[in-house]
């Protein structure tokens, strides 16, 4: 017998791995990057808030309540540097979530990496910058809400990034298409598929068509576009969703733009694993749901992403911790690294299961690729709000699913007995608060910023950029003339503002499919609903009014939108005016509605800033009595400290059926108009 070992197959070089993060301040996020490198992470996914993110201050009026929330505020330069103060920015390779304000955040973090490389010229140091800037500004009108300007303006903008940065920053991705927030949602496989690849259509034809790329260039655009995915629970299908998008991603660029070079046609993607399924109830289940989701877009060679980054197990609680980050990273050190995932050719060639299906998808999705493309492509999908309606009806369907049982959600609606659990006995410990003074410290940032700059300057490098945006100039070099001027996010947006104008997407609630039609158990529960909802209106005098309102920036749209159908389809008289209403705002809509209930939906963490304003401005409004409910990620700390503000009811992610959510409105209004509960449901 042989004693001999075998040799083990060469391993694959793993995918870069992330964690996407950011918060408080840039100090705070500074150290924490240091942290995670220093664990093994081998890229960088900064989250920025939302106020650098649609292009506000932190001290300007819309900005109250979000610096710092949901990411890290950069408003100048000062911060990029403190950002990415110790990380050689020539070595790293660096993912910024940033959209509408993609050109500003590149242009700062170019300069920045100029300044720790000052014994070479600026050519040399964007020539070794590795990265991405998400700058999909499609999927803001369709999902996440983080618009600026309209349509054809924010092309515009993309198409001079991705410009720039073939001639000068030649490793960049300018662009990733984003089919992840299209399946957060409600989006299926194949319109996960479709309206990716129809953006990435929009997107070629403008830079095509804007005359700054050569011909002879225009492979080097196609190859450093890439694709930022989701991946969901059902991995096998997401396994094959995967493969679909290689196959479709090769035929357009062959077909279409003529890429002759395999390389050039490469579909290269990255991926954050879906957040929508995690769940608040039996959040430790989330931890399988990770794993499985990891595998959907890993175990096939020929459709391996290149980048992934994996949410945390108590992300649907509230702000992960250090610790809670370093858990989603070892997940993809032990995949990558103990187990053999990387030491075969794709494990799924020559499956007779997987090429079926394959087959299904790419079928499915070129259809509804056609029908977008005879619309005139994504931008008028959008406009006309087509993609936005199957979007909501398509994620009303899987809410009712969802309620009815069809689609079971261990802890949630199936087995959801359990015994307590160690990971949660400390609610308010189990996740990060954010830092309550990320606020004051960024309004201080940007006031000290402002006292030691050349304002003459400033003035002259905005003059040059708002010239520029009345041309068909590149407004890559305006903006980077700005950023080594000095200027603010808010500057340089607001300058593009009064040039450009601003846009409101449509919501997508009117057209939008619900459940009226919904049979067995979840139609019964619905149409008792419904029966209450007309009784209670007939006792008040007219038919319920239910404002849904979305203060803040927070552009996270899809629990509101879902609330505003269901409340449609039980009988309610729906206000809803789409995302970023201030308090006042809503508070006049209320008034000039005559509403028997405002509901707010805020994801961002803001709602102890927001929520408040809202009740004190319908109070000073003479409308103190007027029942307000509040519906997103809250603490339980927060959510009683909300009702003691005055606050009737408080909904969370563990609130999932909607129905029901519907009847405990109805008894909310009925209280606080003095009606009795019997009234109703008797």
């Amino acid at each position: 017998m042989s004693d001999a070992i075998p040799a083990r197959p060469e391993r694959d070089r793993p995918w870069v791995m992330r964690t996407y993060a950011g918060h408080s301040t840039a100090a705070a996020s500074n150290a924490l990057y240091r942290g995670n490198l220093e664990k093994g992470q081998t890229g960088l996914s900064v989250a920025f808030d939302l106020p650098t993110q649609t292009g506000y201050d932190p001290d300007d009026a819309l900005a109250v309540g979000e610096v710092g929330k949901v990411g890290v505020p950069v408003p100048h330069l000062g911060e990029m540097r403190r950002l990415f103060d110790g990380i050689p920015l020539t070595g790293m390779n660096t993912s910024m979530t940033i959209n509408a304000t993609a050109m500003w955040l590149l242009a700062m973090y170019q300069v920045a990496a100029e300044e720790q490389n000052p014994d070479l010229a600026p050519e040399e140091v964007a020539a070794q910058l590795a990265g991405t800037t998400q700058n999909d500004i499609i999927k803001e009108y369709l999902s996440r809400g983080t618009y600026v300007f309209g349509p054809e303006h924010s092309l515009r903008l993309i198409s001079d990034v991705i410009s720039y940065t073939v001639h000068q920053v030649p490793k960049w991705n300018p662009i990733n298409i984003c089919s992840y927030h299209l399946q957060e949602a409600g989006a299926t496989p194949q319109q996960e598929l479709a309206y990716a690849l129809c953006t990435a259509i929009a997107v070629l034809d403008q830079v095509k068509n804007a005359g700054q790329v050569t011909e002879e260039d225009f492979g080097k655009v196609v190859g450093r576009m890439s694709f930022f995915v989701n991946a969901g629970v059902r991995f096998v299908e997401e396994t094959c969703k995967m493969r679909a998008f290689v196959q479709l991603w090769d035929e357009l660029c062959r077909e279409r733009y003529g890429v002759t070079d395999p390389k050039m046609r490469r579909f290269r993607y990255g991926v954050q694993v879906n957040s929508l399924g995690l769940t608040e109830a039996q959040p430790e289940n989330n931890v399988q749901r990770i794993v499985l989701e990891m595998l959907g877009v890993t175990l096939s060679k020929n459709a391996r992403a290149r980048a992934l980054q994996l949410p945390a197990w108590n992300e649907a609680l509230g702000l992960p911790r250090p610790w809670d980050q370093q858990w989603s990273l070892r997940l993809q050190q032990v995949l990558a690294f103990e187990s053999d995932l990387l030491e075969y050719e794709d494990i799924f060639d020559g499956s007779h299961v997987i090429e079926a299906k394959v087959a299904e998808l790419v079928t499915s999705a070129r259809e509804e690729m056609d029908r977008v493309q005879a619309m005139g492509g994504a931008i008028a999908a959008v406009e006309s709000g087509y993609m936005k309606q199957a979007l909501v009806s398509a994620h009303a369907a899987r809410r009712g699913r969802i309620e009815s049982g069809e689609e079971k959600i261990v802890g949630v609606n199936v087995y959801t007995s359990t015994e307590p659990s160690p990971l949660t006995s400390d609610l308010d410990g189990a996740i990060q608060t954010a830092d309550p003074e990320a606020e004051a410290a960024a309004k201080r940032s940007v006031e000290e910023w402002k006292a030691q700059r050349d304002q003459s300057a400033v003035d002259a490098a905005l003059e040059r950029l708002a010239a520029d945006a009345k041309t068909d100039t590149n407004l890559m070099h305006a903006t980077l003339a700005a950023v080594r001027a000095g200027a603010t996010t808010g500057e340089w947006a607001g300058t593009l503002r009064e040039v450009f104008g601003e846009f409101r997407a449509p919501t997508g609630v009117s057209g939008a499919v619900g459940v009226v039609a919904a049979a067995g158990q979840a139609g019964d529960e619905l149409r008792a609903v419904r029966e209450k909802v007309r009784a209670t209106g007939e006792e008040l005098g007219g038919r319920l009014r239910l404002l849904v309102g979305k203060p803040g920036l927070d552009g996270h749209s899809n629990g509101a939108e879902q609330v505003a159908v269901r409340a449609r389809d039980a009988g309610f008289e729906v206000v809803y005016q789409g995302i970023r209403l201030t308090p006042e705002q809503i508070v006049r809509a209320a008034v000039d509605e005559d509403v028997h209930c405002v509901g707010l939906s805020i994801l961002s963490g803001s709602h102890m800033e927001l929520v408040p304003a809202v009740v004190e401005g319908l109070a000073a409004a003479g409308l103190a009595d007027l029942p307000v409910i509040v519906g997103g990620i809250i603490p339980d700390a927060d959510g009683r400290r909300l009702k003691e503000a005055g606050v009737a009811a408080v909904y969370t992610p563990k609130d999932y059926g909607l129905t029901a959510i519907m009847s405990s409105i109805v008894d909310v209004i009925r209280e606080a108009e003095g009606l009795t509960a019997s009234d109703a449901d008797g």
